[in-house]
């Protein structure tokens, strides 16, 4: 698979036997990777860019988390993982019943914010639905500035100091981005 950005809204053009043809730039570095395509189909996605988090982004998090955690006394996994539930990005799977358990502790080992819970009987006989909430470490920066919103003004009820959440946005650089 091939991933890159590109710059720019693509020069689109129609060829002589009245096909689309779209021409996009996109950095140097990529160019390898497109010469080594070879001549049949491919399946070709384009969706707005979103950054990812950054790690100072991620371990400021972290920060807040433990000193919401000493003042409500839930270690800053568990708060964590409050969050990850309340704000977080999530989907709801039917998996075979038999499959719950091996699935749930596969899901769950993706690290502390990968969580799982049975919501009960699917409609598809022999199926469990389950939620299964994403870490943020697979969040883009929208989605992490949920967090960091909801989180902020939880610091400012419990008198905790937090940067502002432009401020927090700012954290990081491209070589900090994962």
């Amino acid at each position: 698979m091939i991933q890159f950005t590109i710059q720019n809204k693509p020069k689109i053009s129609f060829s002589l036997d009245n096909k689309v043809e779209i021409t996009f730039v996109t950095e140097k570095q990529n160019l390898k990777q497109l010469q080594a395509l070879e001549d049949k189909e491919y399946d070709v996605e384009i969706k707005k860019h979103r950054n990812k988090r950054s790690l100072s982004q991620n371990a400021y998090l972290w920060v807040l988390l433990d000193e919401i955690g000493k003042k409500i006394q839930m270690s800053k996994e568990e708060v964590y993982k409050k969050y990850i539930k309340d704000y977080g990005v999530f989907e709801i799977v039917p998996i075979k019943n038999e499959a719950v358990d091996r699935f749930v502790n596969a899901w769950q080992k993706n690290g502390v914010g990968w969580v799982c819970q049975s919501l009960g009987m699917s409609k598809a006989k022999g199926f469990t639905n389950i939620i299964t909430y994403y870490g943020s470490s697979s969040y883009d920066s929208k989605e992490m500035s949920r967090i960091l919103e909801a989180v902020i003004l939880d610091c400012e009820e419990l008198g905790i100091e937090a940067m502002p959440l432009k401020d927090i946005l700012l954290l990081g650089n491209d070589n900090d981005v994962r």
